[in-house]
This record gives structure tokens, sequence and C-alpha cells, in this order.
């Protein structure tokens, strides 16, 4: 994994577990481009106004995701209250995004995989948050 060689090659130590950081950072990467594909997928379908709600959480949860795997790449010098609050906000919006897309997963086959991408972010997320937790 290319991620996982850049911070090996990083001048600075890095402060976390970094299978645990890289599988954080390809989690938000994944989710971004998961909740990316599902707003557009969304807005290919017939009954599009009946996903409105949906595709914008979609949008919403790629931006946060898209956001938190940047600040994670960022470990020098990083501030630790805002990257436990974009953790904290990036396990939120994938939280909602899941709980939406799962009210479509029977009808829609993108919603099903947007949720468990979404899940799957989430998880890392708490998992690095936890981290954070116990480094103090």
């Amino acid at each position: 994994m290319k991620t996982q060689e850049m911070f090996t090659s990083h001048p600075r130590n890095i402060r976390f577990d970094l299978d645990q950081l890289t599988a954080c950072i390809s989690a938000c990467t994944e989710c971004a481009d998961s909740c990316t594909v599902c707003a557009d997928a969304c807005l290919g379908e017939e009954k599009v106004q009946m996903l409105v709600r949906c595709i914008g959480l979609n949008q919403d949860c790629a931006d946060v995701c898209g956001v938190t795997a940047r600040i994670l790449a960022r470990q020098s010098e990083s501030e630790s209250l805002l990257l436990r609050l974009q953790l904290e906000t990036c396990a939120t919006a994938c939280r909602i995004c899941a709980e939406e897309c799962d009210k479509h997963a029977e009808m829609h086959r993108h919603c099903r995989v947007c949720a468990n991408s979404c899940r799957n972010c989430e998880d890392k997320c708490r998992v690095m948050l936890k981290a954070m937790m116990t480094e103090r």
C-alpha cells in the first residue's frame, strides 16, 4: 500500500499504529468514493424524488470522509483536538448515511454497497478515536 510506504519514509515519527492509521485513511477514501458513486446512481434511478435525502447525505458523507482522509495523512504537527473532532464527525456522518442507505438497500444494490462502506469507515474512525484516547 502506497500510503503505508509514504509513512515509513516520513522524516517524523508517526504517532499512531501504522496499520490502524492506513486502514482508517483507506476506509475514508473508499467511503468517499462509494458515497459519490451512490449519489450518482441514485440520480439515475427512475424514482429519484424518493432518494433526495439519500443523495444529499451521500454527498455530505463523501465530503467529510475525503477531508478526514487528508487530515489523517498530515502527521507533522497535527492538532489532536481537531483530529479527534474530525474523526467523530466522520463516524457520525457515516452512521447517518448508512442508516439512510439501508432504507433503500433492498431495492438498490448501490445503496447496500454504500451502507457497508459507511459502516466500515465508521468502525475504522472509532478505532482511531480509541487509539487517540489511550495515547494520552
